[in-house]
C-alpha cells in the first residue's frame, strides 16, 4: 500500500488550474490520492505492457515510484467521463525543478548522464520523466495535450531550460542502429549544454555509416514522444544508455525554451493567459 504521507503535492503548482479539449483534462495533481493514480498508471505501462522488471517493493504496491516522486510535480491527463479525480487519470509525466533535485541531492537524470552543463546553466531548469499514457488513449489529442500542460508550466515557472532521459525500447543498440546513429548526427546538443552518458555506461551512438542513414525514415522510426521532443528544437547528448529494469535504451534530451517555434510558444502562451497565478 502506497504511504501517501510521502506524495505532498507542491504549493507552488496548485494555481495552474486545468486545460481542458472536450471530456479530457490536463493539470498537475493537487491530492495524494491523483499523485497515487499516476503512479499506479506507470506500474500497469512500465512494468505490465513494456517488460520492465520490478524490485519487490513495486510489485507488491504495484506501483512504480522512486524517491523523486515525492518531490516532483506530477501532471496529469485525466478523462472526465471517467471522473474528475484519481480515477480519471489516464497519462502523466514527472516534473522536477531546481529545489526538488536539491533536495534529493540530485536529478534522477544524473544517475545516467553527466548533465553538470545543465545544472550550470544560467537560468530556470525543469527535468522531464516518467511519461506514459493509458494504451486506450494514445494518440494525437493526448499527446498535444500534455505538451501544452507542460506549455503553461513553462510559462507558469518561468523555464529557460527542459532537459531528461527519454527511451527506445530495447536494450541491443545495434538493433536501434538507426535511430542512434540519425540521433547523434543529426540533433546533437551544442557543446555547452550536452550531457554525455557517465563512462561506466556509456554507448557510443554512431552504430552506422552516417551516409547510410534516410533521415526521413530514421525519424519515423523514433518513439512518439522522441519525435514530439524534436519538434521542439531538442537536442540529444553524447551517448545512450541501457536501462536493464526498464528494458529500454536511453538518450538524453535537452530543449531550450527560446528555441520552441512560434506555432508552439504562441499557442502555448495564449492558454497560459488563461491560467490564474
Amino acid at each position: 500500500m502506497t504511504d501517501h504521507r510521502l506524495l505532498q503535492v507542491p504549493a507552488g503548482a496548485r494555481g495552474l488550474g486545468e486545460l481542458r479539449a472536450g471530456n479530457l483534462g490536463v493539470r498537475i495533481a493537487t491530492t495524494p490520492d491523483e499523485i497515487d493514480a499516476a503512479l499506479a498508471l506507470r506500474y500497469r505501462i512500465f512494468f505490465e505492457e513494456m517488460g520492465a522488471t520490478p524490485d519487490l517493493a513495486a510489485r507488491q504496491s504495484e506501483r512504480d515510484r522512486d524517491a523523486f516522486d515525492a518531490v516532483a510535480d506530477h501532471l496529469l491527463v485525466v478523462d472526465h467521463e471517467n471522473g474528475p479525480g484519481p480515477e480519471g487519470v489516464v497519462g502523466t509525466y514527472r516534473l522536477i525543478q531546481q529545489a526538488g533535485a536539491d533536495t534529493i541531492g540530485h536529478f534522477y537524470s544524473a544517475d545516467e548522464y553527466d548533465i553538470g552543463r545543465i545544472t550550470s546553466f544560467p537560468g530556470q531548469i525543469l527535468e522531464l520523466g516518467r511519461s506514459c499514457v493509458d494504451a486506450r488513449y494514445r494518440g494525437r489529442a493526448v499527446m498535444q495535450l500534455l505538451w501544452r500542460g507542460i506549455a503553461a508550466y513553462v510559462f507558469h515557472f518561468q523555464i529557460d531550460l527542459l532537459f531528461g532521459c527519454a527511451s527506445l525500447l530495447g536494450t541491443d543498440p545495434d538493433a536501434l542502429a538507426t535511430e542512434l546513429t540519425y540521433l547523434y548526427g543529426h540533433h546533437l546538443a551544442p557543446p555547452a549544454l550536452r550531457p554525455r552518458a557517465r563512462a561506466e555506461r556509456y554507448i557510443d551512438m554512431r552504430r552506422l555509416d552516417p551516409a547510410e542513414i534516410d533521415p526521413r525514415r530514421a525519424n519515423q522510426m523514433l518513439p512518439p514522444l522522441i519525435k514530439g521532443y524534436l519538434r521542439i528544437g531538442a537536442c540529444v547528448g553524447d551517448g545512450a544508455v541501457i536501462d536493464r529494469q526498464f528494458n529500454t535504451t536511453d538518450v538524453a534530451i535537452v530543449v531550450k525554451t527560446d528555441m520552441i517555434t512560434d506555432k508552439y510558444f504562441r499557442h502555448y502562451e495564449r492558454q497560459s493567459r488563461d491560467i490564474p497565478d
